[in-house]
């Protein structure tokens, strides 16, 4: 009798709340210092997760969170493409 492992939590960089990993959105910085929304959950890279919540892209934009969790200067172009993912 074998249990299946559970899904690990990711923390969302902007309210802090842990959710399981397909309920939350993910942004990657690859090697090359792109940033996109990785639909597949799986692109290598360095990633930081968002609440799927207007709230949270709205507080995402305001305090500059990517900026922290990559620690680099994020493009304002970058925040926007993402909001189109909360359209």
């Amino acid at each position: 009798m074998q249990n299946k492992p559970k899904e690990k939590l990711r923390m969302c960089v902007v309210c802090r709340a842990q959710s399981d990993k397909k309920q939350l959105l993910r942004i990657v910085k690859n090697k090359d210092g792109e940033i996109f929304v990785d639909k597949t959950g799986k692109a290598n890279g360095r990633g930081a997760y968002v609440c799927k919540d207007k709230e949270c892209y709205a507080k995402l934009c305001k305090q500059k969170s990517l900026n922290k969790a990559f620690k680099c200067n994020v493009p304002a172009e970058v925040y926007e493409k993402i909001g189109k993912e909360f359209e």
